[in-house]
This record gives C-alpha cells, sequence and structure tokens, in this order.
C-alpha cells in the first residue's frame, strides 16, 4: 500500500515539473532575421522572443507561441539606433519632441533614443523637461546633456568677460544639479556666444564636476576651418584635464583653405587615444552645416548679445569693420567663396525666402551679387530677426574620412521635424539611412556591421546606456527591422521633408511604434536618466 502510495507521488511531481518546464509564451517573436549584436561583428540568423520590454530569447524560437510572430528573413534586424547629437528640445516646448512626439523622421530610419542638450544649450533645470515630457510621452526616448552656454548665460550673462569666482562657484553648482537630476555630461558651444567668451580653463573647471559623475564631455569645437586643428587639440586637453571622456561633435573640415586636413585631425584623436585620453567623435554625413547667419559674424560684435550687436551695426564706423570680417568668412570659412553657398532654412520675419540663396536673394532684390552685397544682406536680416541657413562648404573626401574612424559615430545634429514651411537640412530626416544606404551600400566606405556598431553599442557605451544599444538576453527591446537592400533616405537640400525608406519594424521597449511601414501611433518613449 505505501510502495503504491510513493508511486503515485513520485509520478503526480514528474507530471508537475514536465508542467512547470513548459515555456512561458512570448509577447513577440521576430523571426529568421539577421541579427545585428550591436558589436563590430557579422549577423547570425537567429529569432529574437520579447517579453514586455525586454528581449528574454534569442535563437530557436519555432516551437514558442506568441501573441505577434513576425516574418523577417532577408532583413536586418538591429538595436535601436542612437542620435547622441539631437536637437530634439528646441527652445521651447511648442517645438520639436513637443510638436512631433511621434518623431516620425527619427523612427522611419531605425532611431529608438535622442540625447539632446548640444552644442553647449540645454534646457535649464534639466527635471522640467524631464517632467514635460514624462507627462506627455514621445515614441523615442529622450536623454540630454547639460550646456555650458545656457550655463554661462544663466550666471555671467552674454558678456565676454570671464566669471567671478563666485560666478565660477554657481556654474560648477549648476552642472552639479544636472548631473544629480541625469545629465549625461557637459556639452560645449565654444564657437557660439555666449561659450565663445569662455576660456579653456574655465571649461575644464566644469568639466571636472561632470567627471565625478562619470560624464563625458561633447564640444562644438571654437573653430571648425582655419583653426580647426587648434579647436581639435583644445577639446582633448579638456578631456584630458578634466578627468572624462571627450568628443568632437559634428566633426567637420569647413572651407577650402582647410580642406584635406581631416587627416590631420585624426591623427591628433589617434594621438591622443595612444596616450590613453579617451577621445571619441561624432559626424553627420552631409557636405554642408546648418546654424544662424550670425556664425558668420566676427566674434567681438556678439559681445553683449544681441542688443549690443544691433547698436554695432547701427554704428557708422563698427557696421563696415563687420561687413568686412562677414566677406572674409565668405571666403575662407562657411561662405564656401560663393553666397550661393548660403542657403536660408528658417527665417520667421519673412517665410518667402526660405529656400533661396543669398544669390537669389540679392536677385530678387534687384541687387548686384557679390560678397560686399551679400555681407550686408546678412546684416540685415539678422537686423529683422535673424534667420537659420544651410552653408555648402564641407569637402566630401573629408566626410568618407573622418567617418571610417573607429571613434567616429554618426549623429544627426538635427532635431524631431515635420512637415513645415521651413527648409530644414536633410540631416533631420536622413542621416542614419544615408550612411546604410549611400555610403555603405553604394560606396562600400565601411562594412554594414560596422555602421550599425557605430550607430548603436557604441553611443550607447559612450554614455554608459548598458541595456540599450545591443541585442542580448536581458535588454531593453529598442529594436529595428530594417532592409539593407532599399534602406535610404530621400530628403534633399531642395526637399529636405521626406522620410526614409527602408525600415519596416520599429519597437521601443518592446512596443511596436513603427509596425509593417506603417506608424503605430504608439508612444512608448522614456525619459533616460545617467544615474
Amino acid at each position: 500500500m505505501y510502495k503504491f502510495c510513493w508511486l503515485l507521488v513520485a509520478i503526480s511531481l514528474i507530471g508537475c515539473q514536465q508542467a512547470s518546464e513548459a515555456p512561458e509564451p512570448l509577447g513577440i517573436i521576430l523571426e529568421g532575421g539577421s541579427v545585428y549584436s550591436g558589436e563590430n561583428a557579422e549577423p547570425t540568423t537567429l529569432d529574437i522572443g520579447i517579453v514586455d520590454d525586454r528581449i528574454v530569447a534569442i535563437g530557436d524560437l519555432g516551437d514558442r507561441e506568441a501573441e505577434l510572430r513576425l516574418d523577417v528573413s532577408n532583413l536586418a534586424v538591429v538595436p535601436g539606433f542612437i542620435d547622441i547629437h539631437s536637437h530634439a528640445v528646441r527652445n521651447n516646448e511648442e517645438e520639436g519632441i513637443f510638436r512631433w512626439p511621434d518623431a516620425e523622421n527619427q523612427i522611419r530610419q531605425g532611431v529608438t533614443t535622442v540625447i539632446g542638450g548640444p552644442d553647449g544649450g540645454s534646457p535649464l533645470p534639466i527635471s522640467d523637461t524631464f517632467a514635460a515630457i514624462e507627462q506627455s510621452p514621445a515614441s523615442v526616448n529622450f536623454g540630454t546633456f547639460v550646456g555650458h552656454g545656457s550655463i554661462r548665460g544663466l550666471i555671467v550673462g552674454d558678456d565676454d568677460r570671464p566669471p567671478t569666482d563666485d560666478e565660477l562657484r554657481s556654474m560648477r553648482d549648476e552642472v552639479r544639479k544636472a548631473m544629480e537630476q541625469g545629465a549625461y555630461g557637459l556639452s560645449s558651444g565654444l564657437i557660439y556666444p555666449p561659450g565663445r567668451f569662455a576660456t579653456t580653463e574655465e571649461v575644464i573647471e566644469l568639466t571636472k564636476v561632470a567627471a565625478e559623475y562619470d560624464g563625458i564631455y561633447i564640444s562644438h569645437m571654437r573653430e571648425e576651418g582655419l583653426d580647426v586643428l587648434k579647436s581639435v587639440a583644445e577639446t582633448i586637453r579638456i578631456g584630458e584635464e578634466g578627468g572624462l571622456p571627450t568628443q568632437l561633435t559634428h566633426h567637420k573640415i569647413v572651407g577650402a583653405p582647410m580642406w584635406g586636413n581631416s587627416t590631420e585631425t585624426l591623427r591628433l584623436v589617434d594621438e591622443a587615444l595612444a596616450r590613453g585620453v579617451d577621445v571619441s567623435i561624432d559626424q553627420y554625413p552631409y557636405t554642408a552645416s546648418s546654424t544662424s547667419l550670425t556664425i558668420l559674424f566676427p566674434g567681438w560684435s556678439l559681445d553683449g548679445g544681441r542688443e549690443a550687436l544691433l547698436v554695432r551695426l547701427a554704428d557708422p564706423e563698427q557696421r563696415p569693420r563687420v561687413q568686412k570680417d562677414i566677406v572674409y568668412r565668405i571666403e575662407v570659412d562657411r561662405g564656401g567663396n560663393d553666397p550661393a553657398n548660403v542657403v536660408i532654412a528658417n527665417c520667421p520675419h519673412d517665410k518667402t525666402i526660405n529656400g533661396l540663396n543669398l544669390s537669389e536673394i540679392l536677385r530678387q532684390q534687384e541687387r548686384e551679387v557679390s560678397k560686399d552685397n551679400a555681407a550686408e544682406l546678412l546684416m540685415e536680416l539678422v537686423e529683422a530677426g535673424n534667420c537659420s541657413a544651410v552653408f555648402h562648404a564641407i569637402n566630401e573626401d573629408d566626410v568618407k574620412n573622418i567617418m571610417r574612424h573607429p571613434m567616429t559615430m554618426p549623429a544627426s545634429d538635427g532635431g524631431i521635424e515635420g512637415p513645415s514651411d521651413r527648409v530644414p537640412h536633410p540631416r533631420n530626416y536622413g542621416t542614419f539611412s544615408r550612411v546604410l544606404g549611400y555610403y555603405v551600400r553604394e560606396l562600400n566606405v565601411m562594412p554594414l556591421h560596422t555602421a550599425i556598431h557605430k550607430m548603436t553599442m557604441l553611443p550607447a557605451d559612450r554614455i554608459g546606456l548598458s541595456d540599450r544599444g545591443r541585442i542580448v538576453e536581458g535588454a531593453i527591446a529598442d529594436i529595428a527591422v530594417i532592409d539593407p537592400a532599399t534602406v535610404i533616405d530621400k530628403a534633399t537640400f531642395e526637399n529636405p521633408h521626406q522620410y526614409a525608406e527602408g525600415a519596416h519594424h520599429v519597437f521601443v521597449s518592446g512596443e511596436a511604434v513603427l509596425l509593417n511601414g506603417e506608424m503605430t501611433g504608439k508612444r512608448p518613449g522614456k525619459v533616460l536618466r545617467s544615474n
């Protein structure tokens, strides 16, 4: 009798054990794709299993049940791309991520995370922006740097002078506050006021605070034209003496006199890496830049802010000095030695000139096309309220040379855009797809797996996102499924409001925001904090 009872118990336990070992159903299975882990390595044909916001299984999942099973054979399954230099948050909460929370221009490229606060400009305090985004989530994840220029403007103002000891102490406190709120590091825009008025030593003092929190320093350098070598050396020095990783942001060589010098700037980077300095680069894959028209104005004219500039422009002795300096910058810097190379992107006070270059505007106004008249036109536009422009002054060989460097990662220097009357730089719509379609598939600048590594694990590791930018079990399921044979940017300088092609599915935290090539309207993006 007892032996019989024990036999029944044993059979029962075996049955329970077998039942408990039955695999749980998965939420999503991506079946048969070429899986790129995020490492700089060739893909493997595998299935990916997702439950909630995590990757929970990788391998042959043919016998597993799932709520949604997608055949992704002949497609690339990649970690969601990370845009480490994004203007997703602008100067107000009516633009960027707040105006277009679906971020379709990013999602259709496979971008799932954007990092804002570049070029020395960020919201202050960043916690307010975090709260606003969490109240109205977007389709993409958002993190940010804190901007040196924003802090300097808050504490010191727009004047060309060093901070007092008390002001420097207050600036350190602002960096500390932002790092504790979750900033990924300190950004600078040493070509823009008020950041351009800072000494190297001032910036080093602030980076030391970011270093205490394992942050990085990312810099729009002082010059990207004639003094680009000095600027690269300064950026490296700031990271070296500040004791933290340092990054040359949207690295480029501006102006024909300096074309070809990417070989020298990259040599400086390699020498720094060899002596133990942690240096990296980001880049947008275009031969034109975009920023405010005042980039062509001499630094001395910007001392004191806009009102002081207007006073100088009204002065009959100072205006010709400003004009002469602008002409020089048209010749050797972002003007590309031709007024036609400066194209208005957005002029709020006169949208009729959006998309026109300076030569076209001068002809429209029945004025002679000359560099002097172009400089005069620029001063008039700034006096009327300022505009942003696209500047065609970069050489394709430098673009490819910088792109190949192992520490270079693509980044848009754009933002979240949608159709509008602006004529923005096409990098807003095409950066990542352009690298994959044009530079990888058509020009063979690098292997596909290398480009994917540069868009995923490299930027993720740069800012400490250990569970994103990779496809491994346990990672957050930020995943894009793209067709390597068709992925391409469609945006052009003439018609920039065109979405990229080639993305089939995009998941953010395991939720489909693009499914079978259609936006779902889901907004599962998270605010990402460094702590």
